[in-house]
């Protein structure tokens, strides 16, 4: 097994396993919001980024409250920022550039900021996710984060050990709905989701937050591009019994896949594996309920007492 890390993963050749220890893709990880680096090499770029930012605030004779009024923040995290404690996101960025006239000075490191935010291995998937023309996913025991409401994350993020601290938990929230933009973006991507029933019962951050999260999968399913399955617990027969995973194809028509347990995420470049995985995924879905019946299914739950 090669384990390699990063872009690297991505950029070809022959194949392997990436492998994380710690919170992985469906965990805790994702875009958007204050952020904080993950990695060294991370926060050697929040670090410059943020002199630059407060190279050119000073330029334009700025204290840090006029800069923040300017772009929607407070003074304090104004400083976060340019002390590379946390990661503005790429709109952020340009709002502060044009608020300074910087002519596009600081919009050059929005990809390399962006990217700062995740672990070197998280950076590939976060890649992936962005350049992905299908992504499926078999689910269970939580929810894709994909799929997730803001009151199912926050019941599931309420329920670690050790606990998290609210800043935490706040950023993670912020970074989970932001990854979400998958399902507006142009070129729609192809996605598919199988959840076992199991998912549709369980009421992480309580009765209401489950109502909302069906809710909210029965809008997301109507979207074209979209189809949401279910794997009914009384199904004799379920290919996915060795866990979730997530199969992402490229343009370039290469699959990579990916698995988590115990917190710890794997990412499979290897051709085959991406092949196999996506068969099994096909089993899958042949196993589950078809999308149709999935959202009568949907719709029971909610009509239940």
């Amino acid at each position: 097994m090669t384990k390699r890390t990063g872009a690297d993963a991505l950029a070809g050749g022959d194949g392997g396993t990436v492998v994380s220890v710690g919170d992985g893709w469906e965990s805790d990880d994702g875009g958007g919001g204050p952020r904080r680096p993950e990695d060294g090499g991370g926060k050697g770029v929040v670090a410059a980024f943020g002199q630059t930012l407060k190279t050119l605030r000073l330029r334009e004779g700025l204290d840090r409250a006029e800069f923040g009024s300017r772009i929607g923040y407070s003074a304090a995290t104004v400083a976060s920022f340019e002390q590379g404690r946390r990661i503005p996101s790429p709109r952020t960025i340009e709002r502060a550039d044009e608020a300074l006239g910087a002519g596009g000075l600081l919009c050059v490191w929005k990809e390399e900021v962006e990217r700062a935010q995740y672990p070197v291995f998280f950076q590939g998937m976060a890649t992936l996710e962005k350049e992905a023309v299908e992504l499926v996913s078999y689910s269970m025991p939580v929810l894709n984060g994909l799929l997730q409401t803001e009151e199912y994350m926050r019941g599931l993020l309420g329920m670690r050990r050790p606990p998290l601290d609210e800043e935490t938990t706040e950023q993670r929230v912020a970074a989970r709905l932001a990854r979400q933009d998958i399902f507006d973006r142009q070129p729609a991507p192809f996605l598919s989701f199988v959840l076992d029933e199991s998912l549709l019962r369980r009421p992480y951050g309580g009765r209401t937050a489950l109502r909302g999260q069906l809710e909210h999968l029965l809008l997301i399913g109507q979207k074209r591009n979209v189809e949401i399955q279910v794997m009914p617990l009384d199904r004799e027969d379920n290919a996915g019994v060795n866990g979730p995973f997530t199969v992402v194809t490229r343009k370039d028509g290469k699959k990579f896949v990916y698995a988590e347990a115990r917190g710890i995420g794997s990412l499979e470049t290897d051709p085959e594996q991406g092949v196999l995985a996506a068969a099994l995924y096909g089993i899958i879905r042949s196993q589950a309920l078809s999308p149709r019946e999935s959202t009568e299914f949907i719709e029971r739950l909610l009509g239940s007492p």
